[in-house]
């Protein structure tokens, strides 16, 4: 049998770092024989010349641009170099892939991702009353469309959290920060922009995999040490959290969740109030996989129809530090992104 070839997205190891990388180590640990594409929407992307993670990589056209040019991008890719699973990795995109995953199957590229309506009752302006269900609490938010509706909460709130509905968190304590940030979050990601009060708590994130059916495929609970000023975890320890993981297991088991998410939540006690679910990896994906929990392998294991090895076991005060490095390329490379969209990472 010849090796799997799998892309993964939010190749963009920076400052404000995407799971596909840490995703692509995890799968380069892991006992599948594949070949890793890196699909991306920037030249500038670190991944593109991560030799030791990525075979070969590419440029995609944005979403923004809509489906056609994507499909006919992955049809070369799979004519090209072969493509047959896909674990995107970024928000904005999701909802393409989620969309057209028949569409993909057809042409023999798999994905593992929830359905639309799955998807959507996720999404941060809907979680009030979700919450509920899975035994947390959804601090207080509005959505908004219009910087003149900051006044009116800054009338009884001292402090908010102002968030897209993609990206982006800030947190603020004055009417003039708030509006930049309402005004260059909407400008990048569009409306509504999301206000939410501020609670007091630990930071704790869990991250898992949802078979589908109800059931998970292993999870890993850290709590937050450092962030980035946007929130990005910088570093984090391993934790078990009983009642984080009971709220993380019945929103598998209500939603039937099919892939990879992450549960952030502000903790006081048994208290959990719910912040956000993502519907993807996050970017400290890798520390799953450092502590015994490798997810995406997960995934290409229950695409395979193989029985995955689910081990929701794993040790407690294990910490993760990210740091920056360089990376020493020839200027060629770059320039085979600009002018053909490919790059040869590997020569493996």
């Amino acid at each position: 049998m010849s090796k799997l070839t799998i892309g993964v997205s939010g190749i963009n190891a920076t400052s404000n770092p995407g799971p596909g990388i840490p995703v692509a180590k995890s799968l380069k640990e892991s006992d599948i024989d594949c070949k890793l594409v890196g699909l991306s929407y920037d030249v500038n992307d670190p991944g593109h010349y991560l030799s030791h993670y990525l075979d070969k990589s590419y440029i995609l056209p944005y979403p923004t641009n809509g489906w056609d040019g994507i499909y006919k991008r992955l049809q070369h890719i799979k004519k090209d170099f072969g493509l047959d699973v896909i674990i995107p990795c970024l928000d904005a995109e999701l909802p393409l892939y989620i969309k057209y995953a028949d569409e993909l199957k057809k042409i023999g590229i798999e994905t593992f991702l929830p359905t639309q309506k799955q998807f959507e009752l996720r999404n941060k302006d809907k979680l009030t009353g979700f919450a509920e269900k899975i035994g947390a609490i959804y601090p207080k938010t509005w959505k908004i469309y219009s910087a003149n509706e900051l006044s009116k909460i800054f009338a009884d709130h001292t402090e908010v959290m102002v968030k897209g509905q993609y990206y982006k968190a800030y947190k603020v304590n004055n009417l003039v920060d708030a509006t930049k940030y309402f005004t260059s979050i909407a400008k990048e990601w569009g409306f509504p922009i999301l206000i939410q009060e501020v609670v007091k708590g630990e930071e704790l994130n869990l991250i898992g995999v949802g078979d589908g059916k109800g059931g998970n495929l292993g999870m890993v609970a850290i709590k937050k040490q450092t962030t980035t000023d946007i929130g990005k975890i910088w570093s984090g320890v391993t934790i078990t959290h009983d009642a984080l993981t009971k709220v993380a297991e019945k929103f598998v088991k209500k939603t039937k969740w099919r892939g990879p998410f992450e549960v952030e939540c502000i903790v006081d006690g048994d208290k959990i109030q719910l912040i956000e679910i993502n519907p993807r990896f996050p970017a400290w994906a890798y520390f799953a996989t450092g502590v015994g929990i490798n997810l995406p392998e997960q995934i290409i294991k229950s695409i395979l129809k193989q029985k995955p090895s689910k081990i929701n076991s794993y040790p407690s005060g294990k910490m993760f530090i990210r740091y920056t490095d360089e990376i020493i390329c020839d200027i060629t490379q770059f320039s085979n992104l600009v002018t053909v969209g490919e790059n040869h990472v590997s020569t493996n």
